[in-house]
């Protein structure tokens, strides 16, 4: 049976635990925490550590989902978590009040790592209907960057796995 590695990452409250729990055939290894950060998001848990989850894929494959910690004190165990995966779903909370800022962090950590293995998930655009999903990939245009982006509500386990799908398909190209 084939094992694969994925990543995901970004700010903290993007929905990075959500999206392991919304798509994983085992619980959810996690290490969420009470949030003494509130200064940074108001949520009740946080995770410090990382999360794990597992997806067996029609015809086996077996694809480890890890998690990373949002806040930048933790940054330190991204490349660790990040050691040996396909690529890296960075998920941008649409609501933040500044995830361009955010997007842009993301992608100057990770961009190293895995050329063209990035997807880009926007979530809670519920929360801010009012801004336009757009200024994702016209900030990705003045940069160069041809990303794949989609909106997705990770509670929904088909929009997680239209991330991870893509991530997968960059491979086959």
């Amino acid at each position: 049976m084939q094992r694969l590695k994925i990543v995901f990452s970004g700010p903290m409250g993007a929905g990075k635990t959500q999206a392991i729990a919304s798509l994983s055939d085992i619980p959810v290894v996690s290490t969420e925490v009470k949030n003494t950060d509130l200064n940074q998001h108001t949520k009740a848990l946080t995770t410090v550590g990382m999360d794990y989850g597992e997806l067996t894929l029609e015809g086996g494959t077996g694809i480890g989902l890890y998690g990373t910690p949002g806040q930048e004190r933790f940054n330190f165990i991204w490349p660790i978590l990040s050691q040996g995966a396909l690529g890296v779903v960075i998920l941008i909370d649409h609501s933040a009040e500044d995830p361009i800022k955010d997007l842009s962090n993301y992608i100057d950590t990770f961009q190293k790592m895995y050329d063209g293995r990035i997807v880009i998930g926007v979530s809670q655009v519920d929360k801010m209907p009012e801004r336009d999903t757009s200024i994702y990939r016209d900030w990705m245009d003045e940069k160069g960057l041809n990303l794949p982006l989609y909106p997705v509500d990770m509670r929904k386990k088909d929009d997680v796995l239209l991330l991870v799908e893509t991530i997968i398909a960059s491979l086959e190209q």
